[in-house]
């Protein structure tokens, strides 16, 4: 609805849809596999840390951006049958529920990749202190917050999302969240090396320095899939709100469908990484599957 009329007039690009089935698919394939993420770490006991918490909190946003697109395609179908229609009292509330739950999806997964971000960076710099200062009942403390703040800017930004007070400044924060875990990184990956030298004379330092360097990376990657799959829809939506009437804008906007798969196939792909980067994570997988202890 954001393309206008005058706006497809104006272009000659047509609009890319993408099958109900694939949408469906996708989705169902994301649900699942974080939901075998969350099985796994509940299940492991030898999981149960604060590093593991964090991604399971990723793998929560991912699952709900995953039932978002079901949800929503499950109502435009109803919608073509006559069940529903697009502009009643009922419909406006679910539309405002659904929406909600993305913004959720996309709040819960910047904020879990920022709290990933920190909990490397201590783990690198604060080895030795890192189980006094990241303890799990923090974690939890701090996984608590995320949240609340996210349910409660959800709401709010779904409620008032015409106004352009509100849209400002959520397509401004995932420019500067993203910004601020890439310095973060960066400080990071510039500053091991020193810090590495600094401990070498400590036993296992090593060790434990291509552990937390391992993390890191993974963690990099995590970033990287998360950057590639949201940023085209966060642009979508910064160009429905500037330049709906430009062609240009336009033309970007018929791939509104492709840009929407692309925000499942992170769900996908990002409990591939868990279980590709993490042998503990491969191991548990291996024992739920086989049904071994």
């Amino acid at each position: 609805e954001n393309i206008s009329d005058f706006s497809l007039n104006s272009t000659d690009c047509t609009q890319v849809v993408v099958p109900e089935e694939v949408f469906f698919t996708v989705a169902a394939a994301g649900i699942l596999e974080n939901l075998l993420v969350l099985i796994a770490v509940v299940r492991n006991k030898n999981l149960h840390l604060p590093m593991y918490f964090f991604i399971c909190s990723l793998a929560i946003s991912d699952m709900l951006g995953s039932l978002y697109k079901t949800l929503e395609n499950i109502f435009i179908i109803l919608c073509k049958m006559g069940y529903l229609t697009r502009h009643g009292d009922f419909e406006k509330k679910l539309d405002d529920a659904m929406d909600s739950m993305f913004i959720l999806s996309l709040l819960g997964s910047i904020f879990s990749l920022l709290a990933i971000a920190a909990d490397r960076y201590i783990t690198i710099f604060y080895a030795l202190r890192y189980h006094n200062i990241m303890t799990l009942r923090r974690a939890l403390v701090i996984l608590a917050i995320i949240w609340t703040f996210c349910a409660g800017s959800s709401i709010a930004i779904a409620l008032f999302s015409y106004e352009a007070a509100t849209v400002i400044p959520f397509t401004i924060l995932f420019p500067l969240m993203m910004f601020f875990i890439l310095c973060l990184y960066v400080h990071m990956f510039l500053l091991a090396r020193s810090h590495a030298k600094m401990i070498a004379s400590l036993p296992t330092s090593t060790v434990h320095q291509r552990t937390n360097m391992k993390g890191a990376i993974t963690l990099t990657i995590f970033l990287g899939v998360f950057l590639c799959c949201w940023a085209p829809f966060v642009l979508h939506i910064l160009l429905a709100r500037f330049c709906p009437h430009n062609p240009y804008c336009a033309c970007y906007m018929s791939i509104f469908h492709v840009n929407g798969t692309l925000i499942m196939c992170n769900a996908i792909i990002d409990p591939i990484i868990f279980a590709f980067r993490s042998p503990e994570l491969r191991s548990t997988f291996k024992k739920m599957f086989y049904c071994s202890r």
